[in-house]
């Protein structure tokens, strides 16, 4: 059987499209966009709390983040005069912890990416405005200046960089998870897959890279079984009655999902994660917004403040998002090459 694979199913990894982890509860299924509810921050009140109403995904913490006047100078005027931060997320319409979704309350946006752009927005003295979006409207957003950057889960594509500037903040992985009771681990070797029956979400990234593996085990004489369910509850349970010996998907989602199994009598484990665009690059996450807009390098500067500083690395550790971080923010960094499909 053939498999198709289009660009946009390489190029989103582990987007919300791709996730391993979906929440049904909170958004609106019907229209193109909402104005999420979100926490108000006063960028002038020194602090920002993250993991709020996460339902058990993060650990909620208060960051002392104040503006910082020498990186606000740098915004174009506009958005500067405008004291906000408008900031587009493509959660529509049931959202995917721990990036983009609906908290414990039934109505405020949480998440990972919502909460990068409220420290950003603090270090650039702005409030921080979230509009929620489908995937496709989340660009015709920034498209139609609808909203200023957005924070989503989007990766780094050199195709995109046609119509967009970016501001990287975190690593693009994908990862296995496996029952913590185990011992065996992937440690970025293909090899370590030998003699392994692995699930993998049909049409994905990370479909690709297995197939590849597997073709390449073949031919040493080697035997990788991949296995394809129609939904997470046959994942997890093939994970947990040993039908499987690891599921390979979006780190984020499987590192949420490892939140929730915790305190179970079947708790699961991160057994090595592989960059999504593949073993000659490092995929990368990004702040998008519309090209020469002027918003990457000011962007790009409070993310590198929020590195030097300590936050980013409490904002990844309250998230169990540690194994995503990155050493600096770049701007347009290397993408996704173009003949990468």
């Amino acid at each position: 059987m053939s498999i198709h694979f289009t660009r946009r199913s390489l190029v989103r990894g582990i987007t919300a499209a791709t996730a391993v982890v979906t929440l049904a509860t909170g958004l609106a299924a019907c229209g193109g966009d909402s104005d999420a509810a979100t926490k108000t921050d006063n960028a002038a009140s020194g602090s920002v709390t993250i993991g709020q109403l996460s339902n058990g995904a993060a650990t909620e913490t208060t960051l002392e983040v104040s503006e910082v006047k020498s990186i606000s100078a740098e915004l174009p005027d506009a958005v500067r005069k405008s004291g906000k931060l408008v900031i587009g997320h493509g959660a529509l319409p049931s959202g995917s912890a721990p990036l983009d979704y609906v908290g414990d309350d039934q109505k405020t946006l949480t998440g990972s990416e919502t909460d990068i752009g409220r420290l950003v927005a603090a270090v650039l003295g702005l409030e921080p405005e979230s509009k929620n979006f489908t995937w496709e409207n989340l660009f015709i957003g920034v498209d139609s200046g609808k909203v200023d950057v957005a924070f989503s889960n989007v990766t780094d594509t050199e195709e995109r960089k046609e119509k967009y500037e970016f501001a990287s903040y975190r690593q693009d992985n994908l990862a296995f998870e496996v029952l913590k009771s185990g011992n065996w681990r992937f440690d970025g070797d293909y090899e370590n897959l030998a003699g392994k029956t692995v699930s993998v979400g049909s049409g994905t990234n990370q479909e690709r890279i297995l197939i590849e593996w597997q073709r390449k085990l073949q031919g040493e004489g080697k035997k990788l079984t991949i296995k394809r369910y129609p939904d997470n509850n046959g994942v997890y349970l093939a994970l947990s009655s040993g039908k499987i010996d690891a599921h390979f998907g979006p780190n984020p989602t499987i590192s949420y999902h490892i939140t929730q199994t915790a305190k179970t009598s079947k708790p699961t484990a991160n057994a090595g994660t592989f960059s999504g665009a593949g073993a000659s690059l490092q995929g990368l996450i990004a702040a998008t917004s519309k090209k020469d807009s002027g918003l990457a390098k000011p962007i790009t500067d409070a993310i590198n403040y929020l590195i030097k500083n300590g936050q980013y690395a409490k904002w990844l550790a309250a998230w169990n998002l540690s194994n995503e971080a990155v050493a600096k923010s770049e701007v347009n960094p290397p993408g996704l090459p173009l003949d990468n499909s």
